[in-house]
């Protein structure tokens, strides 16, 4: 009989933890969401693995790997709270507690989808890819791989929607070698059949570029709604996915070499697929939010060039006219700037000179009139105005440069919603939302930094 049965829904484990209801089960144990009585009966998640205990050795090994685990520090990834050894029916057994996320797998997700028969999205697939691949750099950073990458272990956060990466396979290839080691056989490789890549399921061995290639399998599956035993050709050893999904050029490129047979062919990092993501085209133009009540409230000062926007945004030499030895600006109201188009690109909300043929120049954000200077008329409301005032005084009181913090607040803007990618971005009404979530992420930001966070 299993340790674990013992474990029922109104018992308590060490007297700290209730257990509620069994979440699933697996080779290892079962996992179960429970409730810490020590703090506030907050919600957590037990995960058994009690045949680790029975090797000294792999116990050692387990309890470093959960130690790296615990030290994880990522909005995205369940804090690992306690390594907890304990004694169920006289036998030793081995919990990992850790918090838990309310919401649904993305596997779930896509079965809800398709019994009405739908499946992910280009542009929702995309957002995930931008939203996970931050998560797997900085897993990668710490020289950790997943192992088990797949829609049933990414969690939909029910609050904001984020995705969260759950269930590290290192702990599991650790407690399988330790069972079987205990009963004398050879090591064996963890992974999930048709999402891991080879090397990984036949030879155990693992990087960055396995995690990748599961990433892309994932991708897959949520596009096309199809096992990935249906996608890949086993004969040939090569993924016919194209004939059942069909995805921009850019898009279909970038998974391509992800499921690259051998590592060394695939993408080396997480930070190269999220750079092949996006269009070289776009990449470096400046933001926008910035500058959007600057330009609501007072013109640019510029002289005709040829000049165009580059990657070094480098500014037009401003003449402001001197009048009564005062130097003023000329006006230039929004609604007469038809020239210019604003665009949300990856990673940064951005404008693009489309027919002026000159590069705005940056001004200190939110400039102050004097009683002979009144703004234009703009559609933006009086609220929204003090808002973008508010960050931009908050900015300043932190000391940070201003193309410093608006390029972080993009980055993480974009990598929250890269589904605005392309959209073009106004002043209008029908716009507020996408200024409004920009202004939640640079004020969640400014939080942060002043309570001592580093940009």
């Amino acid at each position: 009989m299993s340790n674990s049965s013992l474990l029922t829904p109104g018992s308590t484990l060490e007297k700290r933890y209730r257990i509620l209801r069994e979440l699933g089960r697996g080779g290892f144990g079962r996992t179960y969401l429970a409730e810490d009585i020590n703090r506030y009966n907050e919600h957590c998640v037990l995960k058994e693995f009690s045949p680790v205990v029975h090797s000294p050795k792999a116990a050692e090994l387990f309890d470093r790997e959960a130690s790296m685990l615990y030290h994880l520090q990522h909005p995205q990834i369940p804090k690992f709270r306690e390594l907890l050894r304990t004694d169920l029916g006289g036998n030793p057994s081995l919990f990992l507690v850790q918090d838990y996320i309310k919401g649904q797998t993305y596997e779930e997700i896509l079965i809800s989808r398709q019994q009405q028969g739908k499946n992910f999205t280009e542009a929702e697939v995309t957002q995930l890819l931008f939203q996970l691949l931050p998560v797997l750099e900085y897993i990668h950073s710490k020289n950790l791989i997943h192992r088990d990458i797949s829609p049933d272990n990414i969690i939909q956060h029910d609050a904001d929607k984020l995705p969260f990466l759950i269930d590290f396979g290192s702990v599991k290839q650790i407690a399988a070698n330790a069972v079987l080691q205990f009963n004398g056989q050879s090591d064996t490789a963890i992974g999930k059949q048709g999402y891991s890549p080879a090397e990984q399921m036949r030879l155990g061995k693992v990087s960055a570029a396995s995690d990748l290639y599961a990433l892309a399998v994932t991708a897959l599956v949520l596009l096309s709604g199809k096992k990935p035993q249906k996608l890949y050709d086993i004969n040939n050893k090569t993924w016919d996915w194209r004939s059942h999904v069909s995805v921009s050029p850019n898009l279909a490129s970038v998974l391509d070499r992800m499921l690259a047979e051998q590592p060394g062919d695939r993408y080396q990092s997480a930070k190269a697929v999220r750079e092949a993501l996006k269009d070289p085209k776009l990449s470096h133009i400046g933001s926008i939010i910035s500058q959007m009540v600057t330009m609501n409230f007072v013109g640019r000062p510029f002289k005709n060039t040829t000049q165009t926007a580059t990657s070094n945004h480098t500014p037009v030499h401003q003449n402001p006219q001197i009048v009564n030895n005062n130097p003023t600006f000329k006006l230039i109201p929004w609604k007469t700037l038809g020239s210019l188009s604003v665009i949300l690109v990856p990673g940064i909300l951005a404008f693009s000179v489309v027919k002026s043929g000159f590069t705005l120049p940056k001004l200190p954000d939110l400039p102050k009139f004097s009683s002979r200077q009144q703004p234009p008329n703009t559609s933006l409301e009086e609220a929204e105005i003090v808002r973008q005032e508010k960050i931009g005084k908050r900015r300043k009181n932190l000391n940070i440069n201003q193309d410093i913090f608006y390029q972080k607040v993009d980055e993480l803007y974009y990598n929250k919603y890269p589904e605005f990618q392309g959209r073009t971005l106004t002043e209008k009404p029908e716009d507020a939302e996408i200024r409004r979530k920009w202004y939640e992420v640079a004020e969640d930001l400014l939080d942060k930094l002043e309570k001592g966070g580093e940009l």
